[in-house]
């Protein structure tokens, strides 16, 4: 950090109509928390402004209390870059209730609009008068690679601009002098998510969401009618709407630009779709909107649509997405991206100097990271280069890890077919534990790998206890992907009581390995099996726990299947509690969540939400801390807040229950506000997959599969499968987006058996946000600033993705 003294004015500015401003002015600090503390920060002003992408709410949202909660003063500008050129009252002083009540909102409450003035420097000579004289010299600027390049055009030229703005006599020289530096950071707005150095762009995951939820209807009248649907979804230079929707959904055919299909492509389809229609009464084709062939040509839907109805026959429908997309109430996970990112930028802000380059802020491996702003623009335009060259095996491969890998495991499931020359292996699949979102997606791509690679399969049902069912065969797992539950059946029973009946089913049917899929109980029910192979060699055999449970309570992983779908459903649920106060006399809501001891799935419901707190049990809280929250609550309660939303997890306190925190809340806030309490309980396990988990769950049955493969060729010794090594009985998990296979052994010493948690969480890092953002103060110390990341050729292509 800096710790010279120096003048500072901050501008947050985004692509859409967000803008909030901050003014430093001869701020001496050498440590986080003297600069939080300081008197001074009153000087600080912000400016802010956004494109229209889902999400943007929550990151108006983040800047907005984030600055304030530092001590800046923060401008709201309206209608994006038009309303930084035009003044006036686009560009307004934002307050605390400014941004209450809008993080579930889609679209962008401070409007969003192009301007072609901002591209000439008339346009940004305004732009420069308006914010000096209202002393912002710092901009947060939400948008995609043109947006962002204009941002840094605007920065250059920063000196350039007051210095004619000094010689048309419009601001004087000493003005001039205490704003002659504009300091820049980025957050990426887009659907596509083609910005490359960050996993993830603002409002992606909700365009997801909209598809999902579309090609779920889509799918039960395809059918009934036994229809071929081609779906047209966004995505005109980039893939990964197309992708994504593709894997999540299991479609049959896809089309996206960075990897246009090899001539003949139309033969192929058709053959492909004709030797289904036995058995099959549904066939889904995604289409990107900018798909094309290998000359350049443009693949329209309707194209499509047309062959196979003058080739093959099929009743052919399409259906193009178009807006639809870009709207809707944005998903948990991208109200938390925009929250992490939009704080992150405000920290970035207070940290950079006149020497410290632009930077946009991104994600990797779930953590706020600082990108230099023009490596990833000139990395962004190299992608499309390559496409234009006809490069596209680059153009995958510069889209990131992450991309790259899920084409390949698209192609894999879609085009493979079950192996005629059979394996000696046995496959045994089993779900253990409560049911959870992506369990069904695990399974089906678990079962195709292993048929693929002539593997024997069997289903069993109700977890350890039903170890041993007839064959799953190939066609049984079409359509599991976005189904919820789980279809196997599940059951919490551990395998140590039923040891010898385990063993000889083991036996019995000549079980070579097993993938075994679900949460705590899935984890020690195999850490059991493991610590018995002294005993029974039957067990000596390949394991592997792919973690589902909405707890995310599975050590050795940072996230499991089901817990963003619970998230998600968590967070709809509060949406609409708080909802039905609306027009009412101010109300508080208590709400409690699931996830046992574990406060994952209550601290990320509660960012997701806007809460005003989150007790958990890892967080220790008392009786005074109790008070302290509501006499806080009651203070903003007094003033403009109208709502107030406090989350439980259910175990978080022996004592201090839901019905006693209800109690506390209705007693202390009496004359102020009144109190209700819900609990949303089996409410979290149910409901479609999310697209996330419909994803990682297709790609972590995958890569079980192929784990256990390599271990049984490794160890097939004589016509049997002997091992007993510890890492040959693991848990597959993904940690900073790099996916691991961790020893349950060794899981042994980093788990709290007792609360059936892991002994360090990643996610409490988390905490302070939560609380910064609900107004309370707290050690700002706690708070781990993001990493600066360089974007090249080389990081990209070693990119592990996930």
């Amino acid at each position: 950090m800096n710790t010279t003294k120096r003048h500072k004015t901050k501008t947050i500015l985004k692509d859409s109509p967000s803008s909030t401003s901050i003014n430093h002015n001869e701020l001496t600090y050498a440590t986080r928390s003297d600069f939080l503390s300081s008197s001074e920060m009153s000087s600080v002003h912000y400016g802010f402004s956004l494109v229209l992408d889902a999400g943007m709410n929550a990151a108006v949202r983040a800047v907005t209390r984030m600055g304030i909660y530092v001590g800046a003063k923060v401008y709201l500008i309206y209608e994006g870059y038009q309303g930084l050129v035009d003044g006036g009252d686009n560009i307004k002083v934002a307050h605390w209730h400014s941004v209450t009540n809008i993080i579930q909102l889609g679209g962008t409450v401070i409007g969003s609009a192009r301007c072609k003035t901002f591209t000439t420097r008339e346009g940004r000579l305004a732009a420069a008068y308006n914010l000096v004289k209202r002393g912002i010299t710092n901009l947060c600027v939400c948008g995609g690679d043109g947006s962002l390049t204009g941002a840094n055009i605007f920065r250059s030229e920063w000196s350039g601009l007051l210095a004619e703005l000094v010689e048309k006599g419009r601001i004087t020289d000493t003005l001039a002098e205490q704003h002659g530096h504009l300091n820049i950071v980025g957050l990426v707005g887009s659907i596509d998510n083609d910005f490359c150095g960050t996993d993830m762009t603002i409002g992606a995951d909700s365009a997801l969401h909209r598809i999902m939820e579309i090609v779920d209807a889509i799918m039960t009248t395809a059918q009934s009618h036994q229809r071929t649907f081609v779906l047209e979804v966004m995505g005109r230079h980039c893939g990964y709407l197309a992708l994504v929707s593709a894997l999540a959904s299991g479609a049959d055919w896809l089309f996206i630009p960075e990897a246009p299909p090899l001539d003949g492509w139309e033969d192929r389809m058709c053959a492909r779709l004709e030797s289904r229609n036995t058995g099959s009464r549904l066939n889904i084709i995604i289409l990107a909107e900018g798909a094309i062939d290998r000359h350049g040509k443009p693949i329209t839907s309707n194209y499509v649509k047309d062959l196979l109805v003058n080739r093959v026959g099929h009743d052919t429908r399409v259906t193009v997405l178009g807006h639809v997309q870009r709207g809707g109430t944005p998903s948990a996970f991208d109200r938390i991206l925009s929250s992490k990112l939009g704080v992150e930028a405000v920290i970035a802000l207070m940290e950079a100097s006149p020497d410290t380059p632009a930077c946009v802020i991104g994600l990797a491996g779930n953590r706020a990271v600082r990108l230099p702003l023009m490596e990833c623009v000139e990395m962004t335009k190299l992608v499309q280069t390559s496409m234009n060259e006809k490069r596209f095996d680059e153009a995958v491969k510069l889209r990131g890890g992450s991309f790259e890998n899920n084409w390949n495991i698209y192609k894999l499931l879609a085009f493979q077919k079950p192996s005629q020359s059979k394996t000696d292996f046995s496959v045994a699949i089993l779900n253990v534990g409560a049911p959870s979102g992506g369990m069904n997606a695990a399974v089906r791509s678990a079962v195709r790998l292993a048929l693929i690679h002539g593997h024997k399969v069997y289903a069993v049902h109700n977890g350890f206890l039903g170890l041993a069912s007839e064959d799953m065969e190939w066609h049984k797992v079409a359509g599991w992907t976005g189904q919820g539950g789980s279809l196997l059946g599940t059951k919490r029973t551990l395998p140590e009581k039923n040891m010898e009946k385990i063993v000889g089913t083991i036996k019995k049917f000549n079980i070579s390995a097993l993938l075994v899929i679900g949460g705590f109980e899935a984890y020690k029910g195999v850490l059991q099996l493991c610590e018995a192979r002294a005993h029974y060699e039957e067990l000596c055999i390949p394991m592997c726990v792919i973690p589902a449970t909405i707890s995310n309570n599975v050590p050795g992983t940072e996230f499991s299947l089901g817990a963003d779908t619970a998230v998600n459903a968590a967070m709809e649920g509060c949406d609409k509690i708080k909802q039905s106060a609306s027009g009412t006399k101010r109300r508080v809501f208590v709400v409690e969540t699931m996830g046992g001891y574990c406060g994952y799935l209550a601290t990320y419901t509660g960012i997701a939400v806007g809460a005003d707190a989150a007790y958990i049990y890892e967080d220790p809280f008392n009786i005074h801390d109790l008070t302290t929250n509501v006499e806080h609550l009651a203070e903003k309660m007094k003033k403009d807040v109208q709502r107030g939303l406090v989350l439980r997890n259910e175990k978080c306190h022996e004592n201090y229950t839901t019905d006693f925190i209800h109690k506390l809340y209705l007693s202390e806030g009496k004359g102020i506000f009144d109190c209700r309490v819900n609990v949303l309980g089996h409410l979290q396990q149910g409901g479609a997959p999310s697209p996330f988990d419909r994803n990682f769950g297709t790609k972590l049955g995958v890569r079980g599969i192929q784990w256990i493969s390599e271990r049984l060729t490794e160890n097939y010794r004589q016509g049997r499968v002997f091992t007993n090594s510890a890492d040959t009985a693991c848990v597959l998990g993904l940690n900073k987006k790099v996916i691991c296979f961790s020893p349950v052994t060794e899981l042994k010493a980093e788990t709290d058996f007792e609360h059936r948690i892991p002994k360090v969480q990643w996610w409490l890092n988390l905490r302070p946000m939560l609380k910064m953002l609900a107004k309370y103060q707290t050690s700002f110390d706690e708070y781990v600033p993001g990493e600066m990341k360089h974007v090249t050729k080389r990081s990209l292509s070693v990119d592990p993705g996930y």
